[in-house]
């Protein structure tokens, strides 16, 4: 997993506008003894959490630097939700009795004054107490960083937590639970408070729910604080240890946790509309537009990228953000999303999948959404009619990248063209699939758009890249000419086509190199046929890099042989870095490459029956090594592709271009009279037919969760599928072949069908 450590929460002050006013719904209890060294820091952490409706009180337990005082008054005078209350030193246990004492609310929040919160920690831990009133806290995994760095991503263990502490003293508690133990027991000043806290919640029948993957509190671990007393003082730490057997023991029938995700459930429930009534900003604050998208995931890939780019690129003065994901994943661009957007929401890391449309309409509820751009999740796309049937007034757009007619007959393309009717507009990234959503999918001409994703021009310019660097990490001989493969390591990109590539290559340029930066679940498999063949010393791997430039700086042609592209986010980066491109002629990459910036060569396979293809014809292997060879040999014109690769980006494709679009367009969507009509016309016509945009994504969720299950029954039994494919893959290509039979005039129909034939099978 992708993670920097260096990248904490609370550097900066967000000032989103953020209501400040209201009822609070969670108190955030702060001891606080001379902490002013770090508390900036903690401020603002708790002043940019997503949920406003809380209050913070700050215990000052007998602070005896006047330095460290005045730094908790300047801060409690910004925000009119903080209270100070002053006592005499007594330990941490003390203050914080003290102020679950003075608290309003039901739902406690311990935070140290130093350790910080990701701006999501306390709407998530809100979310998971409410969806599951039984359970007497909530919490998240968590990073420890200072004094030590590491990610703690255990999950609880009621057993486990009797010997040995796997929880930190902050998560979201009820305060009937705190109230039921007497509060932290005060007979001691230094000793592992919040432990035995947890077992005597444990021991009254408490338990917590978990969210996993999610790292959302940050622990300070320094050597001077409570722990290292207890530690270090022998009297303490006996007194602690007894303290702690004394609890343990009357923990005799620990009650199981819920920990999240917890995957798909079988049911026929509809979707749940939200009954919030409170809006985190400012109302009084029109100035900006505020949008939200709905993807599968936040993983390294182009889609993602596209997304990323356009978050961060928005003016952030005219347009709030935020992220919703609905695919259990490790997400490892997780970081990367929230650098750039507070609101970023995994949804299946803190509920059930049953709970996605509850949340994802408080989200539009409680941020006053304009606008939801959808792309690439089959979950969200189809909840998209109950979506606009409950708001009319939010413009709901989705971005296709292509269309995949090995995966539910047309990807997400065809789940586009059938819920098109209900959308605003529809936006892709290539003009080849703008053709497929219009001749294929029936959508009008109008409804669809096409918008070039673009790359950084200045990020990604050869000029500001110092060369060398591939080969010195490589081994490989400076003057030997590299052929760069870069990509996940799927079939769709057909590295096996590569590596045939590479070893007929190799007759005609005797020195050439090929380079894969990537990874993926064929690596191992192309390892292997990479040794079988005798290509060591031709085909390198380096693994997935977070910054590819370098590699870029160094080829001399970049090769993308894939069976399906939209276009690809390769071609973009090695266009503007000068490198000229040998692509498959598949989806849009004709809209950036031709003769002259590379070659275009003819796909001989079709996608829907080769995905699983390891071994491709002479004919189509020899296309790729011709210009290749070529522009291995020529310099001259290399000279000339280079140029003319890096003049089209900045002609046309570029990152600015993308975003000056969509901004001109959120706009417009939502302040062009006859489109707001036409969206108020498409939810009346919805409310004429209820409850079927409800069932419709209720059937979708029944088809998900029997694939689901039907996959984990396969795992269980010890079927094996193709070499290197995984269980979803295996479900997929076993569905396509049932898909096959169904005709697509009629959604629901469809939908009923695909649920029947995967029940028939498990």
């Amino acid at each position: 997993m992708e993670f920097s450590f260096q990248q904490q929460p609370g550097k900066n002050l967000h000032n989103r506008g953020l209501e400040t006013g209201g009822t609070p719904l969670v108190s955030i209890i702060t001891p606080y003894y001379n902490g002013g060294r770090h508390f900036e820091q903690t401020f603002n952490c708790v002043m940019n959490q997503t949920f406003p409706w809380f209050e913070w009180i700050v215990v000052d337990d007998g602070s005896t630097e006047q330095a460290d005082l005045e730094i908790l008054d300047r801060f409690a005078r910004m925000d009119p939700r903080i209270r100070v209350l002053h006592k005499e030193n007594g330990g941490i246990s003390t203050a914080r009795n003290l102020g679950i004492r003075e608290a309003h609310t039901d739902l406690i929040l311990p935070l140290d004054c130093d350790d910080l919160l990701e701006p999501t920690f306390v709407e998530v831990c809100w979310w998971m107490l409410n969806k599951n009133p039984k359970a007497a806290w909530a919490y998240t995994d968590s990073v420890g960083f200072a004094g030590q760095e590491y990610l703690w991503r255990h999950s609880f263990d009621p057993v486990r937590e009797k010997t040995e502490n796997i929880l930190t003293a902050t998560a979201l508690i009820r305060k009937t639970w705190l109230e039921r133990i007497g509060g932290y027991d005060e007979g001691r000043k230094h000793y592992n408070e919040d432990w035995v806290a947890w077992l005597k919640i444990m021991a009254k029948g408490g338990y917590p729910v978990q969210a996993t993957q999610e790292f959302l509190f940050w622990y300070r671990r320094g050597e001077t604080g409570v722990l290292a007393k207890v530690k270090d003082d022998p009297d303490n730490a006996s007194a602690n240890a007894k303290l702690l057997r004394e609890a343990a023991s009357r923990v005799t029938d620990p009650q199981n946790p819920i920990i999240y995700p917890v995957g798909f459930q079988i049911e026929y429930d509809p979707p749940v509309l939200s009954e919030w009534d409170r809006v985190i900003f400012d109302v009084s604050d029109k100035k900006k537009l505020r949008v939200a998208f709905l993807l599968p995931w936040t993983v390294m890939g182009g889609a993602d990228k596209f997304v990323l780019d356009l978050v961060e690129g928005l003016d952030k003065e005219r347009f709030d953000v935020g992220i919703l994901t609905t695919l259990a994943s490790s997400n490892d661009w997780c970081q990367r999303f929230r650098k750039v957007c507070d609101d970023v929401f995994n949804l299946p890391n803190f509920m059930a999948a049953t709970d996605y449309a509850e949340f994802i309409s408080y989200y539009i509820k409680s941020r006053r959404l304009d606008v939801l751009v959808v792309s690439n999740t089959f979950i969200g796309i189809y909840l998209v009619p109950w979506l606009r049937q409950n708001f009319p007034d939010l413009a709901i757009i989705d971005y296709v990248h292509m269309e995949e007619w090995y995966w539910r007959k047309g990807g997400h393309a065809r789940t586009s063209g059938m819920i098109g009717g209900t959308l605003d507009r529809t936006y892709v990234c290539n003009s080849a699939t703008r053709k497929v959503m219009i001749e294929y999918f029936a959508r009008e001409p109008q409804s669809v758009e096409t918008v070039h994703i673009g790359v950084d021009e200045k990020l990604f310019d050869r000029d500001k890249v110092q060369p060398g660097q591939l080969y010195a990490e490589t081994g490989i001989s400076s003057d030997r000419p590299v052929v760069l493969f870069i990509c996940r390591l799927h079939p769709q990109k057909r590295p096996y086509l590569m590596l045939e590539i590479a070893e007929k290559l190799r007759e005609k340029v005797a020195d050439v190199a090929f380079v894969i930066v990537g990874s993926g679940e064929l690596e191992e498999g192309l390892r292997a046929r990479t040794k079988k063949a005798g290509l060591e010393s031709t085909v390198y791997f380096v693994g997935p890099k977070s910054d590819v430039r370098p590699y870029y700086r160094d080829a001399k042609a970049t090769l993308v042989c894939s069976l399906k592209e939209g276009l690809s986010l390769t071609a973009y980066e090695s266009c503007a870095m000068g490198v000229p491109i040998v692509s498959a002629d598949v989806g849009g990459q004709r809209d950036l490459v031709d003769d002259t910036v590379g070659a275009l060569i003819p796909c001989l396979q079709t996608e829907a029956d080769s995905i699983g293809d390891q071994k491709y014809s002479e004919e189509e292997v020899m296309l790729y090594v011709g210009p290749l060879t070529r522009i291995l040999s020529d310099d001259r014109l290399w000279q000339k592709m280079s140029g003319a690769a890096r003049a089209k980006i900045e002609n046309g494709f570029t990152i600015k271009h993308m975003v000056q679009y969509f901004e001109k367009e959120f706009v417009r969507l939502i302040t062009e009279p006859k489109e707001v009509e036409l969206r108020h016309k498409k939810a009346e016509a919805l409310h004429l037919v209820k409850p079927l945009a409800g069932e419709t994504y209720t059937m979708m969720m029944m088809a998900e969760c029997l694939g689901n299950s039907l996959d984990w029954e396969r795992a269980h039994r010890g079927a094996v599928g193709l070499p290197g494919e995984t269980r979803w893959q295996w479900f997929r290509r076993k569905m396509q072949g049932a898909l096959r039979h169904i005709r697509q005039e009629g959604l629901m129909y469809t939908l009923k069908l695909f649920a029947k034939k995967v029940r028939n099978k498990l």
